[in-house]
């Protein structure tokens, strides 16, 4: 007899743990751990600024979250964070409808599988665009304006266990992880000085659409054997972490990668 499928826990419920914070998260529209950690946010009291590189998911999205926990509590606006004009207009939105900056969480990233030989300039250079360099430019953006209120501040990037580990047709997505967790180390020391702590979490599979869309089924079945729990994480599961490294329990923190994750090899 087959074992039944392992299940994930009960959704947590909020506990107002980021209340009256104002937080940007960058590829939120989705249905993965940026959308996750968007609704989390606002479930823990937060004000949430939404943005994605999909102008119609921003647009949607927005609309349904403010539905749900008040217009005054969630923008959104199209982001493409390898523009740096749209990633200040973005940073621009946070402050002109909350007046602070609290909290970022760069989440943008971009995948894809191909073996190196095969690789080509753009397929390389666009997922470091994406995934390494937006994650700079919006970390730049933040501090900047962290920096200058002098009220401190959180930003905490969503990285990959492949930052740690080897994967093949996957060298440009690590290299690009591995950047986001060094590129966390350094800034994070420069932050220190004035309040602001800096981490990231690494999620090994956190299962969503657009994942599926673009992984062979033979691989998900490979990747999720690896894990402790045989099954893989909600994109909620990751998002609590991030909740734990935005709000004050993690006050001593800073430089850190934690790893979201049960894969045992």
């Amino acid at each position: 007899m087959n074992p039944a499928t392992p299940q994930p826990p009960p959704y947590v419920p909020g506990h107002d743990l980021l209340a009256g914070r104002t937080a940007v998260i960058t590829a939120a529209a989705g249905a993965g751990i940026g959308g996750a950690t968007a609704r989390r946010f606002l479930q823990e009291g937060a004000r949430v600024v939404l943005g994605d590189a999909h102008a119609r998911r921003v647009e949607e999205s927005t609309a349904a979250l403010a539905g749900e926990f008040g217009a005054d509590r969630v923008a959104g606006l199209p982001c493409d964070v390898t523009d740096e004009e749209q990633v200040t207009a973005l940073f621009d939105l946070a402050e002109e409808r909350h007046g602070r900056l609290d909290i970022l969480v760069n989440n943008a990233g971009l995948g894809g599988t191909a073996d190196l030989v095969e690789m080509t300039d753009d397929q390389w250079g666009r997922v470091l665009d994406v995934t390494l360099n937006g994650t700079f430019r919006c970390t730049r953006a933040a501090l900047r304006r962290m920096k200058a209120t002098g009220e401190g501040g959180v930003i905490v990037n969503n990285a990959s266990v492949l930052g740690w580990r080897a994967q093949r047709g996957q060298a440009h997505y690590a290299a690009a992880k591995a950047g986001v967790m060094a590129l966390t180390r350094c800034a994070a020391l420069e932050a220190a000085a004035y309040g602001v702590r800096i981490n990231a979490v690494a999620p090994s599979l956190a299962l969503h659409p657009h994942l599926v869309k673009v992984t062979t089924p033979e691989l998900l079945a490979e990747l999720t054997g690896k894990e402790a729990y045989g099954r893989h994480a909600e994109p909620w599961e990751v998002a609590n972490v991030i909740v734990f490294l935005a709000g004050d329990y993690a006050s001593y923190m800073t430089g850190e990668t934690v790893s979201v994750s049960s894969q045992h090899a």
